[in-house]
């Protein structure tokens, strides 16, 4: 299925709350036009894509449990020998975040997080390396890097996005487990943006509190609700992508030590501000919200080259509730410049992540259930 479609100009959705642009006209474009294509179907709840060197592409599958292998070409499809009877999933948690390593071609190596199944009968979230053989048919547990990142009974909040820096650091965005006092909390792990090495599953050595003997030494951010998406810009910046309560879904950029304010105390009160400034110290602001209503922004990826026009250097986000594609663009110091989405991407549904392709296509999963979910490559039309 291919369809052509313009990237129309929109209504802005959001409010820069640092850059001083308040709702506004997304500038109708020098945008390109589009072409989006199904790679494969079948699919349930499908969390993340990994690319892996010669261009199969790995689906973690949420409910399902299952890391799948899909041939981008055909859109056939099969399941890795893994074990999936050990993933806990429950609610909004089970297999999720993936990211291959970028010596893959040497090492196999690949990192999960989920939930997962311990001894005692409880459960966590944790993040696992694992080796693929030869023949891409199954994957060998190379070891746990962290674990104990919190979950609950319903399995809410369990969100966990893995990306690999530049630097090297694997980062982990997590969500507060629907804990009121996890994401002011530097022993908990919830509410956080960690960094560790991702051979050792030692702390970053930048790392705010790398030399820490507590949990701290794994955080390099607090203060979040429920982290979705990460990505690094060419200029080596991070940003995170995480779910408001009723309002203000965010995009922020992530420094290091920062308290993005998040604290829903007493009990879990989500009335209260994603950036609450009462706190002590600095809290640091979105520099995208949606304002009340949430959309439910997910897995993000930055655009690259030339050929998207001005859409060069936005941040590609999938968006669940509000069904859409969008596109936000920050200028080189991070003040917000516009958001613009293509309607065609509307009509797929829920939408769950966004994975750049090293041709600089894009890779989006849909997030509908029932076994219909599809992977879609969106390029600009030849």
């Amino acid at each position: 299925m291919r369809a052509r479609i313009a990237l129309l100009g929109a209504l802005a959705l959001v409010t820069s709350l640092l850059g001083g642009a308040g709702p506004g006209v997304a500038e109708a474009a020098a945008s390109p036009a589009l072409d989006v294509e199904v790679v494969a179907s079948g699919l349930d709840h499908p969390w993340e894509v990994g690319v892996l060197p010669g261009g199969q592409l790995l689906v973690t599958q949420r409910e399902r449990r299952t890391l799948t292998l899909i041939n981008p070409t055909t859109g056939a499809k099969r399941d890795l020998a893994f074990p999936s009877s050990s993933v806990w999933a429950q609610g909004e948690t089970g297999l999720l975040g993936l990211a291959v390593d970028p010596g893959f071609a040497s090492n196999r190596r690949i990192y999960t997080c989920s939930g997962w199944k311990l001894s005692t009968g409880a459960h966590d979230i944790r993040v696992i390396a694992w080796r693929l053989d030869a023949g891409l048919t199954k994957a060998t547990s190379a070891g746990t890097l962290i674990g104990g990142l919190p979950s609950n009974s319903t399995g809410r909040h369990g969100g966990c996005r893995l990306m690999v820096q530049s630097s090297g650091a694997l980062v982990i965005g997590t969500g507060d487990a629907a804990k009121g006092t996890n994401p002011q909390s530097l022993s908990s792990y919830g509410g956080k943006i960690l960094r560790l090495h991702r051979v050792t599953g030692k702390p970053w050595p930048s790392n705010p509190w790398a030399t820490s003997k507590s949990n701290r030494r794994f955080i390099y951010s607090y203060g979040h609700r429920n982290v979705q998406g990460l990505a690094q810009r060419p200029d080596g910046s991070l940003w995170a992508v995480e779910h408001g309560s009723y309002r203000d879904d965010e995009i922020n950029l992530i420094g290091s030590g920062r308290n993005y304010g998040w604290n829903p105390v007493p009990g879990y009160d989500e009335s209260r501000p994603m950036t609450d400034g009462s706190l002590p110290g600095a809290q640091y602001a979105a520099r995208w919200r949606s304002g009340d209503p949430t959309i439910a922004p997910s897995g993000m990826d930055v655009v690259v080259g030339s050929r998207w026009g001005d859409l060069n250097g936005a941040l590609a986000v999938a968006v669940l509730k509000g069904k859409r594609l969008m596109f936000v663009k920050f200028d080189r110091t991070g003040r917000y410049q516009f958001t613009r989405y293509p309607a065609e991407l509307r009509t797929y549904g829920r939408l769950r992540d966004v994975t750049r392709t090293p041709d600089g296509s894009l890779l989006v999963t849909t997030d509908n259930g029932g076994g219909n979910d599809l992977v879609l490559r969106v390029r600009p039309a030849t």
